[in-house]
């Protein structure tokens, strides 16, 4: 029994299960890169030598995240959103309701979900920006699939733009300083570039710190009043790529690819064709990073710029492989696919339970793991996701965050409770 034709689950419509399991690998495995951002100072994140590398073994996490995690897991999110969309406004329209208004309250409510997300609970938030651009991908909902994947081309070809252009910038600012010919204003910008990315000084890691161990409230009023832009100058400069990967994934859906129709041989040549080219690209880029010891301009070239074209193909190679990979189904896809059905829950029942964990408010761990332990972390999340999702989907028809944004976009509270 393949994935695509799966038993449906008793839900008031049906689902792709496929769909179901790319979305549960998807909300895992962005977990896995996350994590950093949640456990350790913001430029650990990109820069392993900014905090938590200890010896070989850190440095060996962050090269194999590198590789096959960093922005693959963000950019599979991206590709079934889209995919998703399509389907909403699918069903809306067959039940005879407005898809346009039904699409649009979702991205709204959407859009203040991200944004509590933002101010109240992680900085790392992606909904806001889901939201935004999801709002424009509704105007490609009627294109077919050739035309939507050179959409995405396009889009992503902008992303590579902006990406350089900021790649060239940080070159010549580091060059001027590196001269001797920086003024005020130069310094202060390749400050600006660099707080992101660069080895905070002793100053700069116990402000962050104190901000993170700090109470809720101090994180909140730091967030209003120094962060408030910062989901439009994400949206600014991650919207293309954004864009881009949810008209890829529209595409996928349209053609068959995310529904697991195509042959398995064609799965086997993407997954194949993807990672004979992106993993030693990857691999090669991270070996170019290392060898500039993590410099500022480095990370913007490698990390930031060249990685742009080389993500699509990437997360469509890890599609086909998990498609292959679940045709078969079993106890253990079963519940990927119920954590994939509840991923909205998951996702911020992540940020929850991290914040907890690691941030003030909470037990205050921030800053006390390397790299090699954060996966134990890791791990237990990964196992809560798959243990809470199964049991409860066989009583309820949505994710306690699902069945929220489904009553608030349509207007009403919806069914909950499953039949028997």
């Amino acid at each position: 029994m393949t994935a695509a034709t799966a038993p449906r689950s008793p839900l008031p419509e049906s689902r792709i299960a496929t769909l179901d399991i790319l979305r549960g690998v998807g909300v895992m495995g962005i977990l896995a890169m996350n994590i950093v951002a949640f456990a350790m100072p913001d430029a650990a994140y990109v820069n392993p030598r900014a905090y938590g590398s200890r010896g070989g073994w850190d440095y060996a996490s962050w090269a194999f995240s590198f590789v096959f995690i960093d922005g693959k897991m963000r950019g599979l999110f991206s590709f079934l959103f889209g995919a998703s969309l399509l389907l909403v406004i699918d069903k809306a329209r067959a039940k005879g309701e407005s898809p346009a208004r039904i699409h649009f309250r979702r991205m709204l409510w959407l859009l203040l979900f991200g944004y509590l997300h933002f101010f109240l609970i992680w900085y790392g938030d992606i909904l806001t920006g889901y939201a935004s651009v999801g709002m424009i991908a509704w105007f490609y909902r009627n294109k077919p699939a050739h035309r939507l994947v050179a959409a995405g081309i396009v889009c992503i070809a902008v992303e590579l733009a902006l990406m350089t252009g900021l790649a060239v910038s940080v070159h010549a600012l580091s060059a001027a300083v590196a001269a001797g010919h920086a003024d005020a204003d130069t310094l202060e910008s390749l400050r600006s570039f660099s707080e992101t990315v660069a080895v905070p000084t002793p100053a700069e890691l116990a402000a962050e710190t104190g901000r993170i161990l700090g109470g809720w409230g101090a994180l909140v009023r730091s967030q209003l009043a120094d962060h408030g832009f910062d989901p439009l100058i994400m949206l600014a400069v991650f919207g293309p790529e954004t864009l881009g990967y949810m008209l890829l994934g529209m595409a996928a859906l349209k053609s068959g690819f995310f529904t697991g129709a195509w042959e398995d041989s064609a799965y086997r040549r993407v997954a194949a064709a993807g990672f004979a080219i992106t993993v030693p690209a990857y691999a090669l880029l991270a070996w170019l990073i290392w060898r500039s010891g993590f410099s500022v301009p480095a990370l913007y070239a490698w990390s930031y710029a060249a990685t742009v074209p080389l993500r699509p193909a990437m997360v469509a190679a890890i599609a086909a492989l998990v498609i292959l990979a679940t045709r078969r189904g079993g106890p253990l896809v079963a519940r990927i696919g119920a954590a994939g059905r509840a991923a909205f829950t998951n996702y911020l029942g992540t940020s929850l339970l991290m914040t907890g964990l690691f941030y003030g408010w909470g037990l205050g761990l921030f800053g006390r793991f390397g790299r090699i332990e954060l996966w134990l972390v890791v791990l237990a999340m990964w196992a809560l996701m798959l243990a809470w999702s199964k049991p409860w989907l066989e009583r309820f028809r949505y994710g306690p965050f699902e069945w929220l944004w489904r009553s608030l976009a349509r207007g009403s509270p919806q069914p909950m409770r499953r039949r028997k």
